[in-house]
């Protein structure tokens, strides 16, 4: 008897939850959600669509209208939005599948006019250069984010992470990669602060433990998670050899908190990072962090089963060729040619 493809085997990631599958649908912005930032019915019927998945991630939600920098993405921070993100994972649950909210705050990659002209913030007074994704705006400096502005960030991802429960959401992903807010903490190239938050891997770490209890005392750590990129690639943060001892830490700190996993924020896991002495992002997490570890990084199934079967990490997440499939699980398993991804897809949901 042939050896069964381990993507398509159950996966206990913790008492409270089992995946179908190893198979998760990665975090993509789409930029359809209503004015007040509430969910659409056709976002209901997109995410329903590929409840096959062993995990779905949602697109980035923001936690405050302050933490936008992009127009129409999802918020979780009003009554409105948490009612009809519950439209969302009932359609999703009816069809037997599980989803995760990922919770996020852009940080210094925004406008003024995004929030209601104020300067973003972020962990110190940096800049981007050129114009913004979808925008004929040009990035400004940003504020360096004061103890009120921390606070409120903390408090934020708290009521992110209990509306997402009052929604039925089967946990929360923080998003803490790619440059965003939580990651602008934990790079030298983008942290530049004397204080309790600056300096030391410690002290860069102290934003993201704290976003991380503030929402694991909430709804329970064991649905909790966090996305993460060690190495630097992209909103013009650039690498530091400092970073790894960075990563490092937290990465420890987090395999004492038992959280439902850590998610590789990349989008091409075959790169190796001067920072992270050669490794990939994935290949530096798992050194560190001992729980569920899901891959991402334009994988290709067999290689991700390979990789699966190999301990290299447990999950692996896929982006675009599930917008262009929402039925990709089931091609997979039959090993049917999936239909290839193309930008005008990115225009509508279906």
């Amino acid at each position: 008897m042939s050896t069964p493809n381990i993507l398509f085997t159950s996966l206990l990631l913790n008492p409270l939850l089992t995946l179908k599958n190893r198979i998760v649908m990665a975090p993509m912005t789409r930029n359809m959600a209503h004015d007040d930032l509430s969910p659409t019915v056709s976002m209901k019927e997109y995410y329903a669509r590929r409840a096959d998945a062993g995990l779905i991630i949602t697109e980035g939600t923001v936690v405050a209208y302050n933490a936008r920098g992009y127009s129409h993405t999802p918020g979780i921070f009003t009554t409105k939005q948490t009612e009809q993100w519950k439209a969302v994972t009932d359609a999703v649950h009816e069809r037997d599948g599980r989803i995760f909210l990922q919770l996020w705050h852009v940080g210094r990659v925004s406008h003024p006019d995004f929030i209601n002209g104020q300067l973003p913030i972020s962990a110190s007074a940096t800049s981007m250069t050129g114009k913004l994704s979808r925008s004929e705006l040009t990035y400004v400096q940003a504020k360096a984010a004061d103890e009120n502005d921390i606070d409120e960030v903390i408090h934020c991802f708290r009521l992110g992470a209990k509306n997402a429960m009052l929604a039925g959401f089967d946990g929360v992903e923080i998003h803490g990669a790619n440059g965003y807010l939580i990651d602008q903490f934990l790079h030298y190239d983008t942290n530049k602060r004397t204080d309790q938050y600056g300096i030391t891997p410690e002290n860069m770490a102290r934003l993201p433990l704290a976003v991380v209890n503030a929402c694991g005392s909430e709804i329970g750590y064991e649905r909790v998670s966090i996305r993460l990129s060690p190495g630097a690639y992209l909103h013009q943060v650039a690498g530091d050899v400092r970073d790894a001892a960075v990563f490092s830490y937290l990465l420890h700190e987090l395999n004492k908190l038992m959280l439902c996993y850590v998610h590789t924020g990349n989008v091409d896991d075959a790169v190796r990072f001067d920072e992270l002495n050669q490794m990939t992002m994935t290949a530096f997490i798992r050194k560190n962090y001992t729980g569920m570890l899901i891959a991402s990084g334009n994988y290709q199934l067999d290689d991700a089963e390979t990789k699966i079967n190999n301990g290299e990490f447990d999950l692996v997440s896929i982006g675009r060729p599930f917008i262009a499939n929402p039925d990709l699980v089931q091609k997979a398993y039959q090993q049917t040619a999936l239909i290839p991804f193309n930008p005008d897809m990115l225009t509508v949901l279906y």
